[in-house]
């Protein structure tokens, strides 16, 4: 391991162990930190399940305007057949 990153992380323990409140303090930044990346992580993943529903309903559009069978515009997209019946209704 790197020397330096080793002798930090020991001189960082060695702060933390002597004050209480030091300690209170980082473990509460870490907290942060790490919800704030788990609230980036979340917020990615909607975003990609958004981008994949509007893929497979433009799909559907698209397959429906080609006069293809419902069921087999559900199997293509995922979507189940009563939301591609509601979306054949709609257009």
């Amino acid at each position: 391991m790197n020397e330096p990153v080793l002798k930090k992380a020991m001189d960082t323990l060695e702060f933390l162990s002597q004050d209480a409140e030091a300690r209170r303090l980082y473990e509460d930044r870490q907290k942060f930190l790490h919800d704030e990346a788990s609230m980036i992580e979340r917020a990615l993943a909607e975003g990609e399940a958004r981008g994949e529903r509007k893929k497979a309903l433009e799909m559907a559009k698209e397959l429906l305007a080609h006069g293809v069978e419902i069921s087999i515009i559900a199997k293509a997209s995922g979507l189940p057949e009563s939301e591609i019946l509601a979306l054949k209704e709609r257009n």
